[in-house]
C-alpha cells in the first residue's frame, strides 16, 4: 500500500511526512512517499493533501502543476481512493473560498463555502492559532479513539461553512462554531494540523492509514 503526500509548494511536507512514516511502522500502514507526479498519484493506495497559506495561493499552486488535480480527482472521485485535506487542503474540498475578497473555485467535493471566522469575543484574536478542544458532532472511523476535549493545533483565519451539517464531524469553540472535521464517502479533512497535534494528530493519521471506506 502507497499512500501519497502530494508535494504542490504549499504544504508543510517534512513534519507530515515524518508523522505519517511513524505511524505507518506502527500500524502497517504501507509506504509514504512525498511526489507532484500526476502518474504516481493515478496508482495511489491513499492520498493526502497538505496545505498552507491563502486558498487562492494554493488552488494557484495546485493547477500550476499539469495534469496533478486531474490524477488526484480521477483516484479520490472515480476511483474511491481515501483521501485526507489538512488545513487549507481541506478547505479546497469546499465549493469555493473567498479569502480576501476573492471568489476561487475548490473541488465542489463538500458543498459549502470557507469564509473568514468572526469570533463574537472581541478579545480573540485572528488568526486563530494555537491549541483548541475538539468537540465531535458524528462518530467516524478516523475519529477511533478520538473524544470531545482531546487537543489539537490551529493555524487559520478562514473556515468551510459546510451546507451539509451532516458532513461536519468536529468543531472547536472559538468565539463560536469554528469546523474542524469533514468527510463524506471516502474523503476526510481536518482544518487543524495533525502532524502538530502530537496524540491526537497522530491517531488519527494511524486511523486513516487503517481506513477502508
Amino acid at each position: 500500500m502507497r499512500t501519497i503526500i502530494v508535494d504542490y509548494d504549499s504544504g508543510n511536507l517534512h513534519s507530515a511526512e515524518k508523522s505519517f512514516q511513524r505511524m505507518a511502522l506502527e500500524v502497517d500502514g504501507g509506504v509514504i512517499a512525498v511526489s507532484s507526479d500526476p502518474d504516481a498519484i493515478a496508482k495511489a493506495d491513499r492520498i493526502v493533501l497538505p496545505g498552507v497559506g491563502a486558498f487562492a495561493d494554493c488552488r494557484a499552486g495546485l493547477d500550476g502543476y499539469d495534469g496533478l488535480f486531474a490524477a488526484i480527482e480521477e483516484a479520490v472521485i472515480r476511483r474511491g481512493v481515501p483521501f485526507l485535506g489538512i488545513c487549507v487542503g481541506m478547505q479546497l474540498m469546499a465549493t469555493r473560498g473567498l479569502e480576501h475578497g476573492l471568489n476561487t473555485k475548490g473541488f465542489d467535493w463538500i458543498k459549502g463555502e470557507v469564509v473568514a471566522m468572526a469570533p463574537t469575543d472581541p478579545s480573540l484574536k485572528i488568526p486563530h492559532m494555537g491549541w483548541n478542544d475538539l468537540v465531535i458532532d458524528a462518530p467516524h472511523p478516523v475519529l477511533e479513539g478520538l473524544k470531545t476535549g482531546d487537543h489539537a493545533y490551529f493555524v487559520h483565519s478562514y473556515h468551510l461553512a459546510a451546507s451539509d451539517v451532516s458532513q461536519r464531524l468536529a468543531h472547536c469553540d472559538y468565539g463560536g462554531e469554528v469546523t474542524a472535521i469533514v468527510a463524506r464517502d471516502n474523503i476526510i479533512g481536518t482544518q487543524f494540523h495533525p502532524e502538530k497535534s502530537q496524540s491526537t494528530g497522530l491517531r488519527l493519521i494511524g486511523n486513516f492509514l487503517k481506513w477502508r471506506p
